[in-house]
């Protein structure tokens, strides 16, 4: 505890510009997910406090990024399609998905996994980031140029048959789960179709044409329509924005430029009182709990979504500890893995159950809290209470109800470019070509990352992370597989570079032995070259000297492939020794009796010289 006060001053001040930091980037990101601002001040405020307070490193500021958010709005966007188009009604079952995740996340912390995220191939991590800043910078190209399909009749208007379509399968749901046959009392079916309204008409396709203009590939159909209907105003006010933002940082970096674009834009549009479009209504006072997650609770509305949560948690484990390390490098400090999965995992959780969208450890935040005095605990925790007064100043949310949401678009275009991965974009022609497709060589790492990159901004980045994740994972098992196979050629003791301890072997013995030295683990990757030792044995030979000393590891694929071989061997009547087996490969081959009944216990030697010894006194010279 006296740890925690220990840097009062430093902390307060670090914690309260990160916290103003955190303001205009907390209501972007609230309205980009399609929660509107409110939940992302929420998911702000109750993150940064509970990670601080419970997380394992001291300077990280937490709250909702760039790339949790563009996975919410996958989940948030899917669950309000499958709910009418109705916010309200789908708000329990999307944050409940926000609570698994969080729940998660202190699982991943308490089973200790948090040292393994660091495992995650960097192609994918490249790839998925830049993801991020495409998707953002697509999806916010519409709101920049003051374009909103819902508001667009003439675009909603080519929903309305399928709108009336989707109303009229409702009713017959409706009618299935009252247990009225439809054929048979088809009246009822017309009676309640007559008393859709035009207004219910009108919701159902706006939800529609929400639906098909959502996500970058949606953005990308209606640009031209966009393009066409130009708001000058709206655009006027996200291109001044993302001049401010970029331009105050040449004049100091002293005051956020981000907040200084907010402020400076939301005044020139309320001063004048422009005629733009306004973000959602910020409620006053203290957040509530929604309590409809425990009440409404439906398994089957959830399940589809478990992936999904649990990608969410993998992604906050992932950049959170990305900018512990960061945080690391800054104040020459070492952070606590597991515990900091924990403090996150406890944040989200927290701040789903009071409606907010779900977020990890803020690169900016936690830099401009380093560079501002900030040391503990205490800073995070100062910044979500900040951020939690400024709901409860009166006027406050009212005003921050009116910033025009062009200028949130303009910042999370900012956002957008900052958060893609240049450097991996940078390296695209330097690294080395290492497959080949016909005439076309290429390098696998940039495969990976541009996969993950198309497959992100395009389709799914969950399944994008996977595909991304197993293209990686079996690359990476060829090679080391290529690598295994190329150190240990199967070769003859006369063809083959004789070890230190083989030069004095006899040499009227090397055409009856024949010498095999395996370099590396024996796994699947490496099964190939190895089944093929018995057809390379020459017809000389009635005994092999497997050498073991540098097989660390053998799995399963690499047991059966010995087993292949030592029962070809017996088959053939050649003797097989072992020299120096190690503790994991004996203990394998223990286990479905290679040992002792294809290679007995006296044909196994702890070293060269004593199995030397016994080939000396065993084996006669024929040739």
């Amino acid at each position: 505890m006296s740890k925690l006060f220990s840097n009062i001053k430093g902390d307060a001040f670090g914690g309260i510009t990160a916290g103003i930091v955190a303001l205009p980037l907390a209501l972007a990101f609230g309205v980009s997910s399609g929660l509107g601002p409110s939940a992302g001040l929420y998911g702000a405020i109750f993150i940064s406090f509970f990670a601080a307070l419970f997380g394992g490193t001291n300077t990280q500021i937490s709250g909702p990024t760039a790339p949790m958010t563009a996975v919410s709005m996958v989940v948030i966007a899917g669950i309000i399609a499958t709910n009418d188009g109705d916010v309200n009604k789908a708000l329990p079952a999307i944050l409940t998905v926000f609570l698994l995740a969080g729940l998660m996340q202190i699982g991943l912390g308490a089973m200790g996994l948090g040292k393994y995220i660091r495992y995650i191939p960097y192609p994918v991590v490249s790839g998925f980031m830049t993801a991020i800043g495409v998707i953002i910078l697509l999806t916010q190209v519409l709101p920049s140029l003051g374009y909103y399909p819902k508001e667009d009749m003439e675009f909603v208007q080519q929903f309305k048959p399928e709108a009336e379509e989707l109303i009229l399968e409702n009713i017959l749901r409706e009618e299935a789960g009252e247990g009225i046959l439809v054929l048979e009392d088809f009246e009822e079916t017309i009676d309640r179709a007559h008393l859709i309204s035009d207004e219910e008409i009108l919701r159902e396709s706006q939800t529609l044409a929400a639906k098909e203009a959502s996500g970058a590939l949606g953005a990308l159909k209606v640009i031209p329509r966009a393009v066409k209907k130009i708001n000058w105003l709206e655009l006027m006010l996200a291109i001044g924005t993302i001049i401010i933002i970029y331009g105050f940082k040449r004049i100091t970096k002293a005051v956020p430029s981000t907040l200084v674009a907010l402020v400076v834009m939301s005044g020139i549009a309320m001063g004048f009182s422009l005629g733009y479009q306004p973000i959602e209504k910020i409620p006053e006072g203290l957040p509530m709990p929604n309590l409809d997650i425990i009440t409404s609770f439906k398994l089957k509305v959830i399940t589809p979504y478990i992936f999904t949560a649990l990608t969410l948690a993998l992604l906050g484990a992932i950049d959170s500890l990305l900018t512990s390390v960061v945080a690391d490098n800054m104040t020459k400090t070492k952070h606590q893995p597991n515990k900091e999965l924990v403090g996150q995992g406890i944040g989200n959780s927290i701040a789903a159950l009071f409606g907010g969208i779900p977020g990890a450890g803020a690169t900016i935040r936690t830099v401009v809290n380093i560079n501002s005095g900030g040391k503990t605990r205490l800073s995070g925790m100062i910044a979500g209470i900040l951020l939690l007064c400024i709901l409860l100043i009166p006027g406050m949310p009212d005003l921050a109800s009116k910033i025009p949401a062009a200028v949130l678009a303009g910042i999370l275009i900012t956002v957008g470019i900052g958060v893609m991965d240049y450097k991996g974009l940078k390296a695209i022609p330097s690294l080395p070509k290492d497959i080949k497709l016909g005439p076309i060589k290429f390098s696998s790492e940039v495969l990976i990352m541009l996969v993950v990159l198309i497959l992100s901004t395009f389709w799914n980045l969950v399944y994008a992370v996977g595909i991304g994740l197993v293209i990686a994972s079996l690359m990476f098992m060829k090679k080391i597989g290529d690598l295994t196979a190329q150190r240990s050629d199967v070769k003859s003791l006369a063809e083959e570079k004789a070890w230190k301890d083989e030069k004095d072997f006899p040499a009227k013995l090397k055409e009856e032995v024949f010498i095999k030295h395996i370099k590396g683990p024996l796994f699947f990757g490496s099964t190939n070259d190895f089944q093929s030792l018995s057809a390379q044995i020459p017809h000389t030979a009635s005994t092999v000297v497997i050498r073991l000393g540098r097989m660390q590891y053998m799995d399963q694929s690499g047991l059966y492939a010995m087993e292949d071989v030592l029962q070809e061997l017996r088959k053939n009547n050649i003797t097989v020794l072992f020299v120096d087996l190690l503790k994991q490969p004996r203990y394998m081959m223990e286990r479905i009796d290679i040992i002792p009944d294809l290679v007995s216990e006296d044909c196994i030697f702890k070293n060269f010289k004593d199995c030397t010894q016994w080939i000396k006194t065993n084996v006669k010279d024929e040739y």
